[in-house]
């Protein structure tokens, strides 16, 4: 039987899940901002949600991930949490999210998703961001190092 790990998606948007075989981080919470999704939450919650932190290696492993994916500067440390709570279960995890590089991350890491209302992605990719301003591309950063103009984010290539 599956594990799902819920990200914030699910409260807000009201999603159907089986409580009992959930599992939530404590920052979600913190996301959550309309009453409707609070109560969403506390309902689940009451159900049988669990909520809980991942261990300091799950966390790790994800910022290393995504810093090779070049999805660390996409993720909210919300994001991390979900990634490295389901990394922690391994084959038997499903993330629900929207997020797409959540999503991308999960991917390169092997974990199950299960996309919340919006549609699933169809390739996992490597990032680069290229500057508007000289046009030369770097691995990270918002400000070239060589012009000093802004830098947009587009895709490296496809894994």
């Amino acid at each position: 039987m599956p594990i799902y790990i819920a990200d914030s998606a699910v409260f807000m948007m009201g999603k159907i899940i089986d409580t009992l075989s959930t599992i939530t981080v404590p920052s979600v919470v913190n996301e959550l901002k309309s009453s409707e999704s609070k109560l969403r939450f506390d309902l689940a919650r009451e159900e049988g949600l669990r909520v809980e932190s991942p261990s300091k290696e799950a966390l790790e492993r994800i910022k290393e991930v995504s810093g090779q994916s070049r999805d660390n500067d996409e993720l909210s440390s919300t994001d991390i949490e979900v990634l490295a709570k389901a990394y922690e279960f391994g084959e038997e995890a499903v993330i629900l999210t929207d997020d797409y590089a959540v999503q991308n991350v999960a991917s390169i890491l092997g974990i199950k998703v299960e996309p919340v209302v919006q549609k699933k992605i169809k390739d996992v990719l490597i990032w680069q961001k290229v500057c508007i301003g000289c046009k030369r591309k770097f691995d990270s950063g918002d400000i070239c190092p060589v012009c000093g103009s802004s830098m947009k984010k587009r895709r490296k290539k496809k894994l």
